[in-house]
């Protein structure tokens, strides 16, 4: 029969708590968690950014272009009358 507490039982001892090795696995299973949670919340942020952008219209690109500066008004006109057909 095991005893607790003799030679070959299960002892009142700490097991790998004891050796000082136990903090370093709760801090290995709490850094994979946060790691598991952030990637999914990037995941989750990037499906909604990368929704945003395709729900944009070619002239929303074209209108978005011209107000930066980026085309003048002729080429601006140009463009928008080939996309409006």
């Amino acid at each position: 029969m095991w005893w607790y507490g003799h030679p070959g039982g299960f002892g009142y001892g700490f097991g790998m708590m004891g050796a000082g090795v136990g903090w370093f696995f709760m801090l290995l299973v709490v850094v994979i968690v946060v790691a598991v949670a952030v990637g999914l919340l990037r995941d989750v942020w990037s499906m909604r950014h990368d929704r945003h952008l395709r729900s944009r219209t070619a002239l929303d690109i074209l209108d978005e272009r011209y107000a930066r500066g980026e085309i003048d008004a002729d080429d601006y006109k140009k463009r928008r009358a080939d996309l409006s057909r």
